[in-house]
């Protein structure tokens, strides 16, 4: 930049430092002009300098800038101080735009989708992807990976599932371990109850507790858990009924290891004389039939519509489709009537409850001739209480079960439940059970997914 004053000094010059380009020529009259107006001039000139020398940069960097002098000046000191508008917004709401369509069209077959996020951003450099297809991949990663989550999730779930179903090895020892203590051990053998306490087994002035299983140290549980809760344990008796090949090892724990105050009374499914697969056909039906096998002992995965499924609901259908629905031991409580015939009420327990406050009030309550008080599964704030409805137990596109049942139904709990025995003997609630298992067995698939 240099400044030039004629000798005269009748005209002032700036010019570039090559001095081939005048930027500015200031002209003054010979005649008006006065040393106090050079000197104002000589001010205002030195004060608009600073603003020449950073236009001339300006347009020296515009080149490289690819940018119009005064866009890249207003770049420099703000697009709202030049009037210019940040375009960002316009990009937003662009990508919406995309995004609404990519969500209505179909995926493209063939679409190779990357592993992560960076992988996407470095194929999207290289391919030199448009924002559609950008789009297009990003949901279908996304897509994946919400499968992905359902499938680990239900398969958690099965595992879950198996691990509380089955026995584990220490229990099945110990199972076997008493039942070789009641062949060697006399005290293991011994009479439950004693034979002067035989007359309190149908005595409807005491507390009848049932509980049906085949696990000893659940029942054990069970049992200790209600003494431990009842006000007048001395009321209670426990009617403990097992299958044949655990009856030697639950007679022997309760045998050496009495639970005070109360009387306990074990017996196995095949001390029941009439209880006989010829009285009972359905049954053996139900556990040979292809069908319910499958239902109950298959691969609950398969044919399962997880991307409509919430976690809670498949959990709450693994838990209908246990293998311990199809047990004879699940069954017995159809039966009461019969195993007891001397008593009026009782309460059966599941062998998966512990007792944590006095069950006596029961035994108050008057059911106004019903057969069954139990709890509903379907309402509540308790969000660890699993919610069940009947479409969890039925396959609804059988037109028997569609017709007479709603699917919305709420089932109800069947871990304690109080049974009023004089009022089921004057129902058909047994042949009307039978009648309907007979008729769901007979050809159709049970699959509720």
């Amino acid at each position: 930049m240099q400044l030039h004053i004629s000798p005269s000094m009748r005209s002032i010059t700036i010019s570039s430092n090559n001095g081939l380009t005048d930027l500015m020529k200031i002209k003054v009259a010979a005649r008006h002009i006065s040393y106090r107006t050079l000197f104002h001039t000589i001010l205002i000139v030195a004060f608009l300098l600073p603003f020449v020398f950073i236009l001339t940069a300006l347009v020296t960097l515009e080149g490289a800038n690819k940018c119009s002098s005064f866009d890249c000046f207003g770049r420099r000191f703000g697009p709202r101080f030049l009037g210019r508008v940040d375009d960002s917004g316009k990009l937003v709401r662009d990508f919406y735009k995309i995004f609404n369509q990519v969500i209505t069209e179909e995926i493209p077959d063939g679409l190779k989708l990357p592993d992560s996020f960076s992988q996407l951003v470095a194929e999207m450099k290289n391919n030199q992807y448009d924002a559609k297809t950008f789009a297009f991949s990003l949901r279908a990663m996304m897509e994946k990976l919400e499968r992905e989550i359902r499938e680990s999730k239900a398969s958690e779930l099965m595992n879950r599932h198996f691990a509380a179903s089955s026995i584990p090895k220490g229990i099945h020892c110990f199972s076997l371990r008493l039942t070789d203590e009641y062949s060697s051990n006399a005290h293991a053998r011994r009479q439950l109850p004693s034979p002067e306490l035989l007359p309190v087994l149908s005595n409807n002035s005491y507390h009848h507790f049932v509980l049906s299983t085949d696990n000893i140290l659940a029942a054990s549980v069970v049992v200790t858990s209600v003494v431990r809760s009842s006000l007048e344990p001395e009321k209670v008796v426990f009617h403990v009924i097992t299958d044949k090949k655990t009856y030697a090892g639950m007679h022997s724990w309760f045998a050496l290891n009495p639970v005070a105050s109360i009387i306990v009374e074990v017996k196995g499914i095949h001390q029941f004389d009439w209880l006989t697969r010829e009285n009972v056909p359905v049954l053996e039906a139900i556990e040979s039939h292809h069908d319910f096998r499958n239902y109950y002992h298959g691969n609950h995965i398969a044919g399962a519509n997880l991307s409509n499924t919430t976690p809670r609901s498949f959990a709450s259908k693994l838990q209908a489709r246990s293998p311990k629905y199809i047990s004879l031991l699940n069954h017995l409580r159809i039966y009461l009537p019969e195993l007891f015939p001397d008593l009026d009420k009782v309460v059966f327990l599941d062998d998966d409850v512990v007792i944590q406050r006095d069950l006596s009030p029961l035994w108050e309550i008057d059911l106004q001739g019903k057969v069954n008080g139990a709890i509903e599964t379907c309402k509540g704030e308790d969000e660890w209480v699993m919610s069940k409805y009947f479409k969890n137990y039925f396959n609804f596109s059988h037109p028997l079960i569609s017709k007479h049942l709603d699917p919305d139904e709420c089932a109800w709990a069947y871990g304690m439940n109080i049974f009023d025995l004089r009022a089921w003997r004057k129902t058909n609630i047994r042949e009307t059970y039978h009648f309907w298992l007979k008729e769901l067995q007979e050809g159709s698939d049970l699959s509720t997914f």
